[in-house]
Order: structure tokens, then sequence, then C-alpha cells
């Protein structure tokens, strides 16, 4: 095993009352892939703090090799004092650092370098900050909710870098997809304690739950002994009183160890205020076009939504998710076409920026919207501190200013007012940015179990595979011209038929490119006579299915190899080759599979 190049043990901080963090330890070694989860407010992001040596615990012991180099990306990146974002990103470079690979992050990730950063966009600024702290190519890389304001190729670009960089990576992210595909070792932060999980972060959340349980039959054991003991104080037979006081004793520590534990923290409880049934057809859009300085972002597109779906928009920043949405719900007129909405709608709606906040409110105004000490949930009059409860807030919140709470509270703050208001139609735009997986696990409930209509903007693959029934999406994601498809199911959906389509596209185009070239080549025999496959065609039709096995066989066995948490840091130049080796056996089976698919379509064209 290769010594830790960061070692936390036993750190403990405290801002009075319950410690934040309690005796915590965290080892780093090299080439690690550390997810570090927990609820919100467990002090994730203080613990990475306390390892990027941006705030001191009051006890413990931090050790960081002398040689190493620490990289840290804050959830709020400081600008202050770049003019350009270039500038920004190389202040983040040491003396040996490359210069050009700068250049090239600005570049992957679609910045010029020559942008104000006063003027960037919350996803702009996410991805200055991700060059910045990705640059220096450093030996610990500890990422605070990297995946937050990005969109998919940027998501999905961000996992395969990670996946090639030798760092050692610490990261904290709500986004489960992005968690499974970079992560190793998962780090649980509960109640002030961490536990290390030796598995990735697939493994977490049924290895969690079995913990619980044994936690919870522990209490349950120990609740018993203690009838027990008070039980024989009432009724025993008296014993020596040495034997008595000692007895005593060991139950005032039993009722302590009791009485001191902190269980887990309840999950929010909530019902959704559901207006009156909508009419069946919700929305109809008939050819709708909408362009901005003779850019098109949306063109003679239709659709129909009836009462009950949850359609999902996924698209990069800035191809028109938000645009398509506002025409769909009358909130934007469209430049040509029409947009027809249903009967009796009560929309609610979540903005992605959380424009409604305003950060001197108080919790309890901004829930009653500053009308006393009541709001109306389902038809009935609820106390706000009761209301509050429900998402998981203490009563004593009530009066705290909106501005010092977390970004994942604001989060959850936002949606209990969305979701007090009667609706039958929800727009959310975002809705996952900040919020913990267990928020996220309730969000998804309510939107499954939502009587009404639900349009969903997310560039979170896991919740769109989750809750939504049809995805749209823009014809060409690289360089969007205007044109939306629409797909049946959740994003894992949406790329299936994608390759499908595209694998057919091809199978087409070859096939009529070949018999083009075969019509050309071929002279009519004497007497006629049908076209037949060549003996080395029906050869490769015979034999692709077995060498299409043989390759996924392949690929299992490589990739249950490279699953090993422990071959990079044993076998760097294994790993490298298990990897190129996995890239050159798939691309062989893309190949064979294309062929045996156009094979196959010219075999059922000849004998029809």
């Amino acid at each position: 095993m290769a010594p830790p190049i960061l070692k936390l043990e036993a750190v403990s901080l405290s801002f009075g009352g319950t410690p934040l963090l309690d005796g915590v330890d965290l080892q780093v070694e090299p080439g690690d892939r550390i997810c570090l989860v927990g609820r919100n407010g467990s002090g994730k992001s203080t613990l990475l703090k306390i390892a990027a040596g941006q705030v001191e615990p009051q006890s413990g012991e931090i050790f960081r090799h002398p040689s190493s180099t620490v990289r840290y990306l804050s959830q709020s990146p400081d600008f202050e004092g770049f003019d350009t974002v270039r500038a920004y990103a190389e202040a983040g470079l040491g003396p040996a650092d490359d210069l050009h690979r700068v250049t090239y992050l600005l570049d992957q990730l679609g910045l010029t370098g020559e942008e104000n950063p006063a003027s960037l966009s919350g996803g702009e600024a996410r991805r200055a900050a991700l060059a910045r702290a990705l640059a220096p190519d450093p030996d610990i890389l500890l990422l605070d909710e990297p995946t937050n304001h990005l969109d998919l190729p940027a998501i999905e670009w961000l996992e395969e870098e990670i996946r090639r960089m030798k760092s050692a990576v610490l990261v904290i992210s709500h986004d489960r997809r992005f968690l499974e595909r970079v992560s190793r070792l998962t780090l649980w932060l509960d109640r002030g304690r961490a536990q290390r999980l030796e598995k990735d972060f697939s493994h977490f959340e049924a290895w969690r739950d079995e913990v619980l349980e044994a936690e919870a039959v522990e209490q349950h054991k120990l609740g018993r002994q203690i009838e027990r003991e008070e039980h024989w104080l009432r009724y025993g037979v008296t014993a020596r009183r040495k034997r008595n006081v000692r007895r005593l004793g060991e139950l005032h520590s039993l009722r302590n160890q009791h009485r001191e534990h902190r269980g887990p923290q309840g999950r929010a409880s909530v019902q959704v205020s559901e207006a009156r049934d909508s009419g069946k057809l919700v929305v109809e859009a008939e050819s709708i076009a909408k362009t901005y300085d003779s850019r098109p972002i949306v063109r003679d597109f239709s659709l129909r939504i009836h009462r009950g779906e949850c359609i999902g928009f996924v698209g990069p920043n800035g191809a028109g998710k938000t645009t398509l949405l506002k025409m769909l719900t009358g909130e934007l007129k469209p430049d040509s076409g029409s947009v027809k909405l249903g009967t009796n709608l009560e929309i609610a709606r979540l903005d992605q920026k959380r424009d409604a906040l305003n950060p001197d409110d108080t919790l309890a105004h901004y829930l009653t919207d500053g009308r006393g000490e009541n709001l109306l949930v389902n038809g009935e009059q609820k106390h706000v501190t009761g209301y509050m409860k429900d998402f998981l807030f203490a009563p004593e919140q009530a009066r705290t200013p909106i501005r010092n709470l977390s970004g994942g509270e604001k989060a959850r703050l936002v949606l209990a007012r969305i979701l007090a208001k009667p609706s039958n139609l929800l727009i959310l735009d975002e809705p996952t940015n900040d919020l913990d997986m267990e928020t996220l696990d309730l969000l998804e409930e309510i939107v499954t179990g939502y009587a009404g209509t639900v349009l969903l903007v997310s560039h979170d693959r896991d919740f769109l595979d989750r809750t939504a029934a049809v995805t749209i999406a823009p014809a060409d994601p690289v360089n969007p011209d205007g044109r939306w498809i629409v797909y049946a199911g959740g994003y894992t959906d949406m790329l299936a038929q994608r390759r499908d389509d595209a694998k057919a596209e091809k199978a087409s185009a070859d096939a009529a490119k070949a018999k083009k070239s075969e019509a050309a080549s071929e002279k009519p025999a004497p007497g006629g006579g049908s076209k037949k496959l060549s003996y080395k065609q029906k050869f490769a039709l015979e034999t692709l299915p077995g060498r299409i096995a043989d390759a996924e066989t392949k690929i299992a066995e490589i990739e249950k190899k490279m699953a090993d948490p422990q071959l990079f840091t044993r076998d760097p130049n294994g790993f490298a080759k298990l990897a190129k080796s996995l890239e050159t056996v798939r691309a062989e089976l893309e190949a064979m599979e294309s062929e045996w698919l156009e094979l196959e379509m010219l075999r059922e064209e000849i004998e029809s």
C-alpha cells in the first residue's frame, strides 16, 4: 500500500452545540478516487476546506506530503482582482506547470479566456473555476459540487478528464451518475463521524441502509438492557452493597449512552398541494419557431402534452431549453406558429436562479409571504414552524435570514414554497442544483406521484431516467440548429434511440452505396438470374455473431479487472494498457455490429 499524501486524524470542529465534525479520519493515497457523501449540513464542504488548508479544525492532526500539490474547487469561486478568465485560470499554475494546458482546458470548456469574470453566467463561472483547478494537474484535486450549473456535454467531458488524470480526487456531488463513473471509494459523513466504504458510489446506498438497520437493532438491544437493569434495581435480591453501587453506575452509563445517541436525520415529509384537474390536453404547439440575432433557437416544432405526463428537456447550455419551455407555457410568444394552453391550468414554477429569494427575508416571512404565522397547504391552515419541520428545518430557524442558509437549504426552502401552492402544472428548471441525495429522492417521489403535469429541465441524467416519460433534445447536440426531437423515455432511452437511429442511417447509406457499386460493376448474366450474397459475405454473416459475443465477453473481463480500486495505484501502466485495450475492443465491436447489420439488411433485400 502506498503511503498517504493527505491524512486527517481525529479532526473535530464545532460552531457551538452539537459538533459538526467529531473525530473524523480521512486518508488519501496517490491515484485515489474518493466521493464524499452526506446530508446537506453534515459538514462535507467544511471537511474539504480543512483538507485544502482553508479552515483549521479545533482538534486533530493533519498531514500533507511536503512535495504534493493540492487544488481546491469551491462552490463559489472568487474572481476578485482578475480582468479576464485566462488570467484567473493561469493564476492557479505553479512555476513548473504548463501554460498550454490552460489554453487546452479553456477551449474544451467552451471559453476563449478573454471573458470578463464579472459578467460570467453560473455555468461559465463553474467552467472557469474548473480550468483553474485542473490546469496544474495536481497530486490532490478537491472538488466541491463540480457539476453544478454544467450542461450534460460538459459533465460527460469532465468525467473523462478526471478518469484520465493521475491526480488523487476527493469529490462532493449530488449527481449520482457522475459519482458512479469517477469514484472508487466512498466516504460517508453522518452525524459528525466518517465511515469508509472500499467500493464506488454505486454500492453506497445499499450499504448505508444496512449500517442504519444494524444501528437501529443495537439501539433496540440497548433499550432492552436498560429495562432489565431497572427491573433488577427495583425487584432484584439485594446483593453486596459494593456490587449494587457498581451496577447502578453501569445503569447510569447505559442511560447516558442511550440518551446521547444521535439518530439519523429524518426524511422530509411532504404532500403536494394539488389544484383541481386541468383539461386532458395541457399544451398544443403547432409549428412554433423562435429566432434571436438571426440564430434559430426553435424551428418548426410541434408537440402535444397531455395531463399526467412528465416531459424532460435536455441539451447544452444555450441550446434554447428554457426558451422552448417558456413558449410552451405561454410565457414567451413564438415568432411563428401557435401555442394553445389547456383549461383550468394552475402553474407552479421553480426557477433555476432562485430569483424569488430576498436574502434579508426570514424563512417564516418567505414561506407565508408575510401574512402571519400560518399558510394554506392542501386547503388546511398549517403553522409555519410545523411546515418547516416537514422540510427538515428546525423551529428556531424561522427567524433566520435567508442569506445564512447553505445552497442546499435555499433549494429546499424554494421547494417548500412551490409545493405549498395549489397546482396542476409543475415547471421545474434545474430543480436538482444543490439538493442532497435524500432530498433528491423526495423530489423524485413528488414528481412521479404528482397527478398533474410536469415539465422538467435538468442535466441530472439519473433523475431524468427515474422521472421523465418523454425527453426532448436538440437534433444536433453539438451544434444546435433549432431542430428538436421528441424521444420516448428518459435520458438513457434517448441515447439508445439516437445510437439506433445513427446505426440505421449508416447501414442504410452503406447498403445503398454497396448496391450502387455492385450494380455498376456487375454485368447481367445470360438468361437473367437473381443477385446473391458472395461467399465472403455469407461467411461473415455466419461468423459475426460469434465474434461479437467473444468481443462482449472480452470487454466484460477487462471492465472487471479495471474495477479493482487498487489497480491504478499498484500498476498505473497496466491500468493504462487495459484502458487502451478496452477502447480498441469496443471500436472493433461497433464495427462488427455495423457490418452484421448491413449484411443482414442486404440478405433480407435479396430474399424479398
